[in-house]
């Protein structure tokens, strides 16, 4: 992983996408996630555990991965994870419309179980089926 300065906070992006420290991860592209729509933002997020999910979760052929990113513009509160679920932002999952740089990747990280990846996509599939999409604004 790649050294950090101790005064800013760590933050992950979780994918399957196979990157490299100076890529840019950037909205405009396919979601990760759901219909694919083209994304109005990116997400990352201040818990590791917050990033497996994203990880494990994102569409895609190949492994999970983990990756540290900075912000290269203002971060937000993602209202998918806060407030109206969490309140308080206990995931400390954020969103911008700006990109984020990769500067690193996490390569030893403990994935969920089977049951619980089973559990989570049953989920994800009935809100689906009730219509219920990501919060885009």
């Amino acid at each position: 992983m790649s050294d950090v300065p101790a005064d800013k906070p760590t933050y992950y992006h979780g994918t399957k996408a196979d990157l490299s420290p100076g890529d840019l991860i950037e909205p405009g592209r396919a979601s990760n996630y759901g219909s694919r729509k083209t994304a109005a933002f990116v997400y990352l997020s201040a818990t590791l555990e917050a990033a497996v999910w994203g990880a494990e979760l994102a569409v895609g052929a190949g492994n999970g991965r983990i990756y540290v990113v900075e912000p290269t513009g203002p971060i937000e509160d993602d209202p998918n994870l806060t407030n109206r679920r969490f309140p308080g932002n206990p995931t400390r999952s954020y969103r911008s419309r700006s990109a984020f740089r990769v500067v690193g990747e996490v390569t030893e990280w403990a994935g969920h179980s089977a049951e619980q990846l089973g559990r989570m996509r049953d989920h994800l599939d009935e809100l689906r089926r009730r219509g219920v999409e990501a919060i885009e604004e």
